[in-house]
């Protein structure tokens, strides 16, 4: 076998119909991800782009919306204990977990139920 996978280009998050502002609100403002221009073609489906590090993540419209309470994401955050601070700040519960002894996290729930998990970044040495 001579491919490889060389890395994760980006994740989506699935969303109800009229996710937009909620989402920018989300993982735009709160999280400081920058949104990104969707191409045209794909503009129709609805949904929202954010640039995640050198990732993306892609919030998409699924008609039949369930979230995800399993399957997630994790984001590696510099000054995790800021972001909780900010999360607990705004109303949004937080779920810390001490289940992996040398790492530092916690979970919460986007706008629609998806499960999120928030890990704290290693430092580079």
């Amino acid at each position: 076998m001579e491919f490889r996978i060389a890395s994760i280009d980006h994740v989506q998050i699935a969303a109800p119909p009229g996710c937009e502002a909620a989402a920018r609100e989300f993982y735009g403002a709160i999280l400081g991800m920058k949104e990104l221009v969707k191409p045209a073609a794909l503009r129709a489906r609805g949904g929202c782009w954010f640039e995640c590090g050198a990732h993306q993540l892609h919030v998409g419209v699924e008609q039949d919306f369930r979230p995800a309470r399993r399957a997630h994401p994790a984001f590696a955050v510099a000054r995790l204990d800021e972001l909780r601070e900010i999360l607990l700040a705004r109303g949004i519960r937080v779920a810390d977990d001490d289940n992996l002894p040398e790492t530092r996290r916690f979970y919460a729930d986007d706008p629609w139920g998806n499960r999120l998990e928030f890990v704290e970044a290693r430092q580079e040495a």
